[in-house]
């Protein structure tokens, strides 16, 4: 597979939550926030965790059916609306953190340098997404921002797809980077490549398991992967 600009990618999609910004603690602190208000015990850490990437609703109804997939349950929008307004709240502290995962700026730049487009699918908010890009200074490096505001959440591949027709890229030239197995099985189902991350919210047996093309453990080994996939698929 080659293209104009001899690499092999047009479009490379992240995911942001676990990929681009540790903001784990971020989302346990307020989802614990927002069960404990409505007099419920809260989640476990681990389990929060491990709905980070779905829509907030979705990731809501799996906490409160203990981990499987749920939908109407009659507290998910009173949950989801507690948790916008403790996240709006926390994010104002002059304490909160959501730091960068080493090496994202260098490889956003690298990835640019090959004249390919930056896009981001998530399971976050329009503006919970803006607020975090504008935080790292990141917000005008990305052509195409996909929140499950905006349509299905992941899996379904409807983020990718808008991504693709927003930019012109078709399947072939269109990679996903992504921590979670919903990241991955989105990639699948919208016919692209899906690359997991091993520093994110799943394990990288789930990244495997659930499609990812290849795993990389650093953000310096991302354009050596795309590009040696990207030979491979010549």
């Amino acid at each position: 597979m080659t293209d104009g600009n001899g690499f092999g990618w047009k479009l490379v999609v992240f995911d942001c939550d676990g990929t681009l910004v540790d903001s784990q603690h971020f989302i346990v602190e307020t989802m614990t926030a927002a069960f404990r208000e409505t007099g419920r015990a809260a989640p476990a850490p681990e389990a929060i965790r491990r709905v980070v990437g779905l829509s907030l609703e979705a990731a809501i109804a799996r906490l409160l059916a203990g981990g499987e997939p749920a939908v109407d349950h009659p507290s998910v929008e009173e949950l989801a609306e507690l948790y916008r307004q403790h996240f709006f709240a926390l994010r104002t502290r002059p304490d909160h953190t959501e730091p960068l995962f080493p090496g994202v700026h260098e490889a956003l730049k690298a990835l640019e340098t090959r004249d390919v487009l930056l896009g981001i699918a998530t399971g976050k908010a329009r503006r919970g997404l803006l607020a975090t890009l504008e935080r790292h200074g990141l917000a005008q490096r990305f052509v195409t921002l996909q929140t499950a505001d905006l349509g299905p959440g992941k899996p379904h591949p409807g983020m990718l797809q808008r991504a693709m027709a927003e930019t012109g890229v078709d399947v072939g030239e269109t990679v996903l980077i992504g921590d979670t197995s919903f990241d991955m099985e989105m990639a699948c189902n919208a016919g692209v490549l899906g690359l997991g991350v091993s520093w994110g919210y799943h394990e990288v047996e789930e990244l495997t398991a659930a499609g990812a093309a290849r795993v990389i453990h650093s953000f310096a080994e991302l354009l050596p992967a795309l590009s040696e996939i990207g030979k491979e698929r010549a």
